[in-house]
């Protein structure tokens, strides 16, 4: 298979979680756009990796795998603690946690 294809995919897949990001208002969507972005250019890593031969990119591409899922430990645990002070996921409410 090409690198096009790849390279249109990642492309297709980090220009949604772009609009995601930038068009929606609820933290859980959001917080799924930055992870699909992440996919995306882990995607494109491997691609790559395997097109030059080389297996370094994969390597790192599962320390970000890594690293993805404690974020996302983390994500949630903050969406949900604002959920139980603020009873919405919009992250136009965030103002009102400074009080």
């Amino acid at each position: 298979m090409s690198i096009q294809y790849y390279l249109f995919l990642s492309l297709a897949l980090f220009a949604i979680g772009v609009m995601g990001v930038l068009m929606r208002r609820n933290a859980i969507i959001v917080f799924m756009c930055i992870e699909l972005m992440l996919n995306a250019v882990n995607l494109l890593m491997v691609a790559f990796s395997k097109m030059m031969g080389n297996s370094d990119a994969q390597i790192f591409v599962f320390f970000i795998m890594v690293v993805a899922a404690a974020e996302v430990a983390v994500g949630l645990a903050i969406i949900v603690m604002m959920y139980r002070k603020v009873h919405s996921v919009d992250i136009n409410i965030l103002n009102r946690l400074k009080h």
